[in-house]
């Protein structure tokens, strides 16, 4: 259905799914912005989206962006209006400053609360139960769907008002007590992508949630060091694409990254040399692990640099063209895939961890695989 298929693309956009700056940037060396250029008839529009081809320019309305890739027939296809691209290159999202996990028993589960957020306002903490997201029961949905439908993303049509995209109806439940019902209003807040504890004595492990610009920093320092590294990639559905090739680079002393195909043209992305290639490194992957983030992935597991623990990836490979509009807005599509060092790509099949671990079960086993692997001294 064409509402459940724009549910899908945009909030795997809006959470920063791979392909968002990857093509203008990769031409341009802006990998984060995509270039102008004069308009371009708006009556042309139509026949240059269906074709797969560059809209950049073109004088459409929200609304018309918005029927043109629900018509495309392009699952990653997406139509993003001027602040909603502009927040989301600044690492800002419209949000209630929850993060959900899946738990061992299939439970969607309360793993962070950012502090003076909505949520935190009204007294979910870590641990609480997620039961059901506007009516809808959230154990029966992808964790990616829940994250849409936390950030508004789920409306089911194009016309859904803008007052009601501001406030979004939670049922949560602590322990065995009664559930609570809340109605909580959406913020604008400054994703949390990084965050790092220390599971066991000289290993730190790093929890990477997206990739905006400066996370690469932010994990290179978290790495410093350590004796062993868990870094920790459950749940990440991508980001800006350089920011995962600095990433890989930190443990990596050169070579090939990724490889990406976009209408016939191959284009290599590759380490500068100098990385660290000693520390054990073990890298945590679930469902919900797409797009940039199975290329950083799929990186490290190729070059033999990491063990991957946990479960199957999302399998998203896909490389998105990001269109600016007239008005600022950009529409993302199609053009391409992408593949690891070793040729593969996981799109529509994942990636396979070496070491399958149950939800729950993982954090335990990633600090046994890393015991086997020793540390660095």
């Amino acid at each position: 259905m064409p509402g459940s298929r724009r549910r899908v693309r945009q909030g795997a956009t809006l959470t920063l799914v791979f392909g968002a700056v990857l093509f203008t940037g990769a031409a341009t060396g802006a990998w984060g912005e995509p270039a102008a250029v004069p308009a371009a008839p708006s009556m042309d529009a139509a026949a240059q989206l269906k074709a797969g081809r560059d809209v950049t320019g073109a004088d459409l309305s929200p609304q018309q962006a918005e029927a043109l890739v629900d018509a495309s027939g392009d699952r990653w296809a997406a139509y993003l209006s001027p602040q909603e691209y502009a927040e989301l290159l600044r690492g800002r999202y419209l949000g209630v400053g929850l993060t959900v996990d899946r738990t061992r028993d299939g439970a969607t589960s309360v793993t962070a609360v950012q502090p003076g957020g909505p949520a935190a306002q009204a007294g979910i903490a870590v641990g609480d139960r997620l039961l059901s997201v506007d009516g809808t029961q959230a154990d029966g949905l992808p964790v990616t769907e829940v994250v849409a439908r936390l950030r508004g993303r789920a409306a089911a049509t194009p016309t859904a008002s803008r007052s009601a995209s501001r406030t979004v109806e939670l049922t949560v439940r602590r322990g065995a007590d009664a559930p609570r019902e809340l109605v909580l209003g959406r913020a604008v807040l400054a994703a949390q992508e990084v965050s790092v504890d220390h599971p066991s004595p000289g290993v730190v492990r790093i929890a990477v949630h997206g990739f905006t610009s400066g996370v690469a920093a932010q994990v290179g320092a978290a790495a410093q060091g350590a004796q062993a590294v868990v870094l920790d990639l459950r749940g990440n559905s991508g980001g800006l694409v350089d920011e995962a090739v600095r990433t890989a680079s930190i443990f990596l002393d050169g070579g090939a990254v990724a490889a990406y195909e976009s209408r016939g043209e191959r284009r290599e992305l590759t380490a500068p040399a100098g990385g660290d290639t000693v520390t054990p490194l073990v890298v945590l992957v679930d469902g919900g692990t797409m797009s940039a983030a199975e290329l950083l992935a799929g990186a490290l597991q190729d070059r033999c640099r990491a063990v991957l623990v946990g479960a199957r990836t999302f399998g998203k490979g896909t490389v998105q063209q990001p269109s600016r509009l007239a008005d600022g807005g950009v529409v993302e599509l199609t053009v391409g895939r992408y593949y690891t060092p070793e040729g593969r790509s996981p799109d529509g099949v994942g990636l396979q961890p070496d070491v399958a671990a149950a939800p729950g079960a993982a954090d335990e086993l990633a600090l046994r695989v890393l015991a086997g692997l020793g540390t660095r001294r």
